[in-house]
């Protein structure tokens, strides 16, 4: 998405795919005066499913940087100008004009590059941003470098040797990597980062880090100037203790967060299913021995090879669907109709530092328990590094929440609009059970499932979760459907 005046070309926050409408600058790659080249990586933007880098489909001087990092800019707006040939403010040197012809054919090749890559988008090819507006190869994605336009601003641009002579100055607690969560977290509380030790590794800066440079500046405030707080006991011969005197910090109101990025999609989702889908719930405890017992089976019959319960739950849900396909389905609200797909693609819960996600395993019904497993693990660590692609993020037919991670028993969980079911596990714990007659103890756990009253009614969600629980007690039945 662009825009020429003369030599001047204005580039456009570009249409990101997946329904999204807007982005904020997380980190400026380039700074005013520095050159570019074509399909160099500019800035790296965060959206409400992925961080995401942008490559500029022009080369040049940049002349101007639109947005700040952490504005969020809206599709379509400017995102930065490049000269062709022009000099920036400040910045003197030679401007080659290009051959009028040679801008014309140019432009052609952008356009026309510029539509197939639209085409692509619309038909699901997932060739988005990389390689954006040219005819090149798509551009392979780089680990994200040093946060802080500052540091993008002083630095040479990427794939450019550095002065001979100079050498880089190193902060002593520079961190490498910082996500965009911790980054807003010290921006809001006014935290220097680059005064932080790193927790973590390589050089990285945790969220804890942030929290507990807060609490310091916190009790900071409680101590009046010019004191120390007490670290000794009142002596016994003190009559009486008068209680110090604290500076409470002024109010000025609620804090005010603004809903953007992850939060800003989680709850436009969750309003969203709530306000459409008639959903209900329905739940039972069940005797998870049987198939802790099968995980341990499974992981000894080849050492090294991990099977989490995870995958387990997604296998029997995968079988659940075939025998429940109402339960496999979406309702378009427009047409009035229900559409029962013919393939699954699983969804699952995954926190991350940037929030929750809902990675989506693609075809989960043509892959055995061991690829569900290895694919879960795979989408898991792309989710947690915010690299997950955004057709990774959408699509899912059926939901999978694990939240007995959380040490929690139950929940009422929300369907994932616009699903049409999400089964939920709760954590697995010791309890009294009856077994043939006889009061035993055994692993126990508690499954929910909230479904869409319009797809089906109670008998076939009863029948869903009852098939589930019965595998988890005695998982040979997935033999069945083998």
């Amino acid at each position: 998405m662009t825009t020429a005046t003369s030599h001047e070309q204005v580039f456009k926050l570009p249409d990101l795919g997946e329904g999204l409408t807007d982005a904020e600058i997380v980190e400026w790659k380039v700074a005013v005066g520095d050159t570019v080249t074509l399909d160099q990586i500019v800035v790296e933007v965060e959206t409400a499913k992925a961080a995401v880098e942008v490559p500029v489909p022009y080369a040049g001087t940049v002349l101007r940087l639109h947005a700040e990092a952490g504005t969020a800019l809206g599709v379509g707006e400017p995102l930065i100008t490049v000269g062709a040939g022009v000099s920036a403010p400040g910045h003197a040197g030679p401007a080659e004009v290009p051959d009028t012809a040679e801008v014309r054919d140019t432009a052609e090749i952008r356009d026309t590059a510029a539509e197939r890559y639209r085409e692509e988008e619309r038909a699901g090819s997932g060739n988005v941003l990389i390689g954006y507006g040219t005819g090149h190869e798509p551009a392979p994605r780089r680990r994200r470098r040093r946060a802080g336009s500052a540091a993008a601003s002083a630095g040479p641009v990427a794939g450019t040797a550095p002065v001979a002579g100079t050498a880089p100055v190193i902060e002593p607690h520079s961190p490498r990597v910082i996500s965009p969560l911790v980054r807003r977290m010290a921006r809001d509380h006014g935290i220097d980062l680059t005064t932080l030790a790193p927790s973590g590794p390589a050089g990285v800066v945790l969220r804890q880090d942030v929290e507990q440079a807060v609490a310091r500046v916190a009790r900071q405030a409680e101590v009046p100037s010019g004191t120390q707080p007490a670290t000794d006991p009142v002596p016994a011969s003190r009559p009486e203790r008068t209680p110090p005197t604290r500076s409470e910090p002024a109010s000025d109101g609620p804090v005010r967060i603004p809903l953007r990025g992850v939060r800003k999609a989680v709850a436009d989702k969750l309003s969203r299913s709530r306000t459409e889908i008639p959903d209900a719930t329905t739940w039972v405890d069940v005797d998870a021995t049987g198939l802790l017992r099968a995980k341990k089976a499974l992981e000894a019959a080849e050492p090294g090879r991990r099977v989490g319960l995870l995958a387990l739950f997604a296998r029997i849900c995968v079988a659940g669907l075939r025998r429940f396909p109402e339960l496999n389905s979406s309702v378009d609200t427009e047409r009035r109709e229900i559409l029962r797909h013919d393939e699954v693609r699983l969804g699952f819960a995954a926190q991350t530092e940037r929030g929750l996600v809902v990675p989506v395993v693609r075809d989960a019904h043509r892959l055995t328990t061991v690829q569900l497993a290895a694919e879960l693990a795979r989408l898991t660590e792309l989710a947690r590094t915010g690299s997950l692609p955004p057709d990774r993020l959408t699509g899912g037919t059926f939901t999978l929440n694990n939240y007995g991670v959380f040490g929690v028993d139950g929940s009422t969980p929300i369907i994932n609009h616009p699903e049409a079911a999400l089964l939920g596990v709760g954590r697995i714990v010791d309890k009294p059970w009856v077994v043939d007659g006889a009061l035993t103890v055994r692993k126990v756990t508690q499954l929910s499932l909230s479904f869409d009253h319009r797809v089906c009614d109670g008998g076939v969600a009863g029948g869903f979760l009852r098939f589930v629980a019965d595998c988890v007690e005695r998982p040979a039945i997935l033999l069945a459907d083998v």
